[in-house]
C-alpha cells in the first residue's frame, strides 16, 4: 500500500467486489416468481440459472486463481471486473431465460471466478496479525451484508420497480471499484502462459459442471436416467483432475491447483466445512421465498422483509465473531456456529403450514442467523491460515471453488428436495382422496408436474367449483409438508459441520 493512502481501502474495494457478487443470488431470490412470470418460464429453470450461476464461478475458480500467477493479482482482478460488467449489461436487457442465463450465470460467473479468489489473496497480502483477521471479518461481515440486504434490496426492486435494476445499480459498484483501483497494489507474475495447466482446467470445469447438473436433472422425471451417469461421471473426472495434479506435480511441471493443500489437515476440514455452511445457506435462501410468495401469496418486498432479522443477524454476528476468536479458539466458534444453525433450522421446519405468518418464522431465522454468522466469521482466516504464501492464489482457488459449489449444490440439491416433496406429496393425496378414481399413477403425475414446476398453489383450472376448497388445502398442506421435511435434511447437514468441526486441530495444538 502506498504511502498516506487510506489503511482499509484494498479491504473496502475487495468488499465491494464481494457485494455485488452476493447480493444477485440473495436479492434475486424474492423475484422468483416475478421471472417465471416475466421470462415465460418454469421454476426448474430459475433454479437451474440460480445453481449454474454459483456453479460457473465454482468450476472457473481454480483457473480464475491460476491466472493470478500469469497476469497478477491487480490485473486478474480487474479483467474479472471487466466481464463481470458486460455480464451484467446483458441481464439487466433480458427478455427470455437464455439471456439471463448468459448475462448473470455465464459472464458474471466467469467475471466473479476471477475476482473472487483474488480479493483474498489481496486482503491477505496487504494486512498482517491482528489487522489481517479484522480484514477478513470485515471481507465475511460485507458478504453476510450481501446477503442481508439483498432479500429487501431485491423485493423493493421487484415490488415497485423491476428486477431488472437489481443488476443494473451493480454497475455503480463496478464503477466505484475502477475510480479507487489505485489502492490496490500488482503482484509480480511468476509463471507464463505456457506454464497453464489446460487439461487439469478443463477436467476441473467440466467435472464440476457434471456433478451439479446430475442434481438439477432430478427435477424432471424423464431425466431421471441421465442422474447416477452424470453423477458418476463428474466424480471419476474429478479423480482424474486429482491424480493428473499429483502427475504434473511429480513431474516438476505447474499443476493447475497445488493439491498437496488438501492433505493438510486444518485447509482440508475448513474447505469441507465450506461445503456443508454454504449448501443450507443456499437451501434457505431459496425456498424460504418460494414459500413466502407461493402459499403465504406475500410479494417480493414483503419476503424481504420477512427475510431481513436473519439476514441483519447473520450480519451482525459474522462482525462479531471475528473479535470472539481472539478470546475463544477459532474451532470452537465454528462448532457453536454449527450446533445454533442446525437449531434455527429444526426450529423453522415445525413453523410452516398454511397459516404461516411472518411472525411465526421469525425466531427460527434469527437463530439461524446467529449460527450462520458465527461460521462466516471464521471459515475463511481459519482455512487460509494453512496456507504457506507461495501457496495462497490456489489456497484462495480452492476455498472459494469449494464454497461456489456448496452453494450451487445447495440451490439445487434444496430446491429439488422441496420440487420432489410437493410433487409426491401431491400424488399421493389425490390419490388417497379419491378426487382422480378413473386416473392411474402415471396419469395423475403428468398431469401434476408442469402445475409444480410453474409453482401454482391455487387449485386447477378443470376441478369443479364445489371442490376447490378440498384441493387449495391440499395443494397448501402439501408444501408446508415438504418445507419441513426439507428444513430437517438442513437441520442434518448443519450438524454434520459439527462433527467434521470437533477434527479440526485447536489452536494451541497448531502452536505446538
Amino acid at each position: 500500500m502506498a504511502e498516506g493512502q487510506y489503511k482499509w481501502g484494498v479491504v473496502i474495494i475487495a468488499c465491494m467486489a464481494i457485494f455485488i457478487i452476493v447480493l444477485d443470488s440473495s436479492a434475486m431470490n424474492v423475484a422468483i416468481t416475478t421471472l417465471v412470470k416475466d421470462l415465460n418460464t418454469t421454476l426448474s429453470i430459475i433454479q437451474s440459472i440460480i445453481a449454474l450461476y454459483a456453479l460457473i464461478i465454482a468450476s472457473f475458480m481454480l483457473l480464475g486463481s491460476k491466472l493470478q500467477d500469469i497476469l497478477g493479482r491487480k490485473k486478474t482482478f480487474l479483467t474479472g471486473v471487466f466481464i463481470y460488467a458486460s455480464g451484467t449489461v446483458i441481464a439487466t436487457l433480458s427478455i427470455n431465460a437464455f439471456m439471463l442465463l448468459l448475462g448473470w450465470a455465464v459472464l458474471e460467473g466467469i467475471g466473479a471466478a476471477m475476482m473472487f479468489p483474488a480479493t483474498t489473496t489481496i486482503v491477505g497480502a496487504s494486512y498482517q496479525g491482528k489487522d489481517k483477521i479484522t480484514a477478513f471479518g470485515i471481507w465475511g461481515g460485507i458478504a453476510a451484508m450481501g446477503a442481508a440486504i439483498g432479500p429487501i434490496v431485491g423485493g423493493i426492486f421487484t415490488t415497485y420497480l423491476s428486477w431488472r435494476l437489481v443488476f443494473g445499480s451493480e454497475l455503480l459498484f463496478v464503477a466505484l471499484i475502477l475510480i479507487f483501483r489505485g489502492y490496490l497494489t500488482e503482484s509480480q507474475p511468476t509463471l507464463e502462459w505456457k506454464d497453464l495447466d489446460v487439461v487439469g482446467a478443463i477436467l476441473s470445469i467440466v467435472s464440476l459442471v457434471l456433478i451439479v447438473l446430475g442434481i438439477l436433472f432430478l427435477t424432471k422425471p424423464e431425466y431421471w436416467a441421465y442422474v447416477v451417469v452424470l453423477l458418476v461421471s463428474g466424480s471419476l473426472l474429478f479423480a482424474v483432475f486429482l491424480l493428473w495434479q499429483r502427475r504434473r506435480i511429480n513431474k516438476g511441471l505447474e499443476p493447475l491447483s497445488d493439491i498437496s493443500l488438501l492433505k493438510n489437515r486444518i485447509f482440508g476440514l475448513g474447505n469441507l466445512n465450506s461445503i456443508l455452511q454454504q449448501i443450507p445457506l443456499a437451501g434457505f435462501l431459496f425456498i424460504i421465498p418460494v414459500f413466502l410468495q407461493q402459499v403465504t401469496h406475500l410479494n417480493a418486498f414483503m419476503t424481504g422483509v420477512a427475510l431481513l432479522p436473519a439476514s441483519l443477524t447473520i450480519m451482525v454476528f459474522s462482525l462479531l465473531g471475528a473479535k470472539l476468536s481472539s478470546r475463544l479458539d477459532p474451532k470452537y466458534v465454528m462448532m457453536i456456529g454449527f450446533l445454533v444453525s442446525a437449531m434455527g433450522t429444526w426450529i423453522l421446519g415445525g413453523t410452516f403450514n398454511i397459516n404461516t405468518q411472518i411472525a411465526d418464522i421469525i425466531p427460527g431465522t434469527v437463530v439461524f442467523g446467529v449460527g450462520v454468522g458465527l461460521l462466516l466469521s471464521q471459515l475463511t482466516n481459519l482455512t487460509m491460515s494453512a496456507a504457506r504464501k507461495d501457496q495462497e492464489s490456489d489456497a484462495a482457488g480452492f476455498l472459494n471453488a469449494f464454497k461456489n459449489l456448496g452453494y450451487s449444490m445447495g440451490t439445487a440439491l434444496i430446491g429439488v428436495l422441496l420440487l420432489l416433496g410437493v410433487f409426491w406429496g401431491l400424488t399421493a393425496s389425490i390419490q388417497s382422496s379419491g378426487l382422480a378414481e378413473n386416473m392411474t399413477t402415471t396419469e395423475i403425475q403428468d398431469s401434476l408436474f408442469s402445475y409444480v414446476e410453474k409453482m401454482q398453489t391455487t387449485a386447477p383450472q378443470d376441478i369443479p367449483a364445489n371442490l376447490v376448497p378440498q384441493v387449495t388445502q391440499m395443494v397448501d398442506a402439501t408444501i408446508s409438508s415438504a418445507m419441513q421435511m426439507t428444513f430437517n435434511a438442513l437441520a442434518l447437514i448443519f450438524f454434520l459441520g459439527f462433527v467434521t468441526s470437533i477434527f479440526i486441530p485447536s489452536r494451541k495444538k497448531q502452536q505446538t
